[in-house]
């Protein structure tokens, strides 16, 4: 029976930027980063979480305007205030809905990346 995701990937046209987003300014944790052949495996890791984050090269990728991965945040607002102290690009502030809370910004490609409260 499945259990539970191992990894979800992340399309980056420059793995060493998204890597220095990713721990920079995030917060993640670099699980690996090797060679696999004819390319680069890094794997990503959200402290105390299980499943990791792996930042896929993808030449020539353009981001889509759907969230590439969602997250979730015990506290959106205190969560978007660091993030945004670090540097990070938010579509706008934090918003509230009839099925939550939640706020988006993009990663160093561009990817649209959302959390939510829970």
């Amino acid at each position: 029976m499945l259990k539970r995701i191992k990894f979800a990937a992340v399309p980056v046209a420059d793995q060493d930027r998204a890597l220095a987003f990713y721990t920079e300014k995030v917060g993640l944790k670099v699980f690996t980063d090797q060679s696999m052949g004819h390319m680069r495996w890094i794997e990503m890791k959200i402290p105390g979480a299980e499943t990791m984050i792996v930042l896929h090269q993808r030449p020539g990728f353009t981001p889509t305007k759907e969230p590439a991965l969602a997250l979730v945040a015990d506290d959106v607002q205190a969560t978007y205030d660091e993030l945004r102290a670090r540097g990070v690009e938010f579509v706008g502030p934090p918003k509230k809905e009839a099925w939550g809370e939640y706020a988006s910004f993009k990663d160093s490609e561009g990817n649209l990346i959302m959390f939510t409260k829970g």
